[in-house]
């Protein structure tokens, strides 16, 4: 049994009695040299992480598996902390938790933030552009900050994102002697954190040049850079809603173009993931910038052409062909990754990709649709429709593997 003590900044002395008597029944501890460093000398051999930890640890826990070990972590272990890696390397039944204030919990209660009205960020190992997902107007976000220039960076996003007015608040060294704050708003914002034990409060206040991007499907088309080769927001809208994604699930995007179905599939939980599958470089590269300016850097691109360049990736949960469906051996080798009861999603504007996706149907059932979208646009000195070309949109769920 490994047992995790969550331990706050001011040490042995915040510590529940549970948490000291199993620091003091431990045969080793493990932990970073800072939350070491707050224990008082005791018999156990201490070993502090090695760099990079995540990979030494399968070995680590091996190495000590007939000793009483104790981890220590910052706070709430479960808490974008040590906690969960362990549990899901090892499973429930040999981690034992004792969790302490998370500085989520310490910052809303210095601010007076009911904590479940508020947006968490972790730029912990992440990319700052994580952060433009949550940027929305009336938003409260605490961020977990990742060196001292951490606040400015966020200040320097929200004023690119027309958010300069928004208050920040930094708070270092929760829980200690030694806690802190900064206060002050984006746009004036030049101060480094004091410390870098620190989170980031901001409350998002939308300045004039602000243009907020809903979180539902269907963003505008002027959200995304593209050459043309994107799903219309309309179509794109349909499309998401027959994909019908749940937390956790994968999506493959084949034929990505501009990226935009896998975008929205991530933009609408934090925990699903995605794949875009494009063979263009200009377009893979295209995606990449899109998925950052819309907060889910963490798509994955793969450059290739489809079929082959599937080969290897993980199940996915749905797939999207927005183009190609004439290819050999493409929907093939699509249906036959689903896992059950995922959702196969083809678009087809030409007629032979119509004729494939017809066959499909007769084959499968399914779903098909056709949308035909009409804009209002000048007609000399009137206002007429003129028609944008139609999509048939074929959609099936994987009942069970054949």
């Amino acid at each position: 049994m490994i047992t995790v003590v969550g331990v706050g900044a001011d040490g042995w002395a915040g510590l529940a009695p549970d948490a000291r008597r199993a620091l003091e029944a431990a045969e080793v501890l493990m932990g970073g040299p800072r939350q070491l460093d707050l224990i008082p000398p005791s018999a156990a051999e201490r070993v502090a992480w090695p760099s990079p930890m995540l990979p030494a640890l399968p070995a680590l826990m091996d190495g000590h598996a007939d000793r009483e070990v104790c981890v220590l972590a910052s706070g709430d272990p479960m808490f974008y902390g040590v906690g969960s890696t362990l549990v899901r390397l090892l499973g429930t039944a040999r981690v034992r938790v004792l969790p302490h204030l998370s500085s989520l919990s310490l910052a809303c209660a210095r601010l007076g933030w009911p904590v479940e009205q508020v947006t968490v960020v972790s730029l912990v190992g992440r990319s700052l552009a994580t952060l433009n997902a949550a940027v929305l107007p009336g938003q409260r976000v605490v961020v977990l900050g990742s060196g001292l220039d951490a606040p400015a960076r966020v200040a320097g996003l929200l004023v690119e994102r027309g958010y300069g007015p928004s208050p920040m608040t930094v708070l270092s060294d929760l829980g200690s002697a030694a806690e802190s704050a900064q206060a002050g708003t984006a746009e004036s914002w030049t101060a480094a954190a004091r410390s870098g034990l620190h989170v980031i409060a901001v409350e998002c206040v939308a300045g004039p040049d602000a243009e907020p991007l809903a979180l539902v499907p269907g963003l505008p088309d002027t959200a995304y850079e593209h050459d043309g080769q994107l799903t219309k927001r309309e179509v794109r809208a349909v499309s998401l809603s027959r994909l019908a994604p749940l937390p956790g699930e994968l999506l493959w995007d084949v034929g990505a173009g501009a990226g935009s179905i896998a975008v929205e599939w991530l933009r609408g939980h934090p925990s699903c993931a995605a794949v875009a599958i494009e063979s263009r470089a200009d377009r893979a590269a295209a995606i990449r910038r899109n998925a950052d300016a819309l907060g889910v850097p963490a798509l994955r691109v793969v450059e290739g052409r489809a079929p082959a360049a599937l080969e290897g990736l993980p199940a996915p949960d749905a797939v999207f062909v927005g183009g190609g469906a004439t290819v050999p051996g493409l929907l093939e080798r699509c249906w036959a990754a689903l896992r059950p009861g995922g959702r196969l999603v083809v678009n087809a504007v030409t007629l032979e990709s119509e004729a494939v996706v017809g066959q499909w149907y007769g084959r499968l059932g399914g779903d098909l649709v056709r949308l035909a979208v009409q804009r209002a646009s000048p007609v000399g000195a009137f206002t007429g429709w003129r028609p944008a070309m139609p999509v048939t949109i074929w959609s099936v769920t994987r009942k069970d593997l054949p």
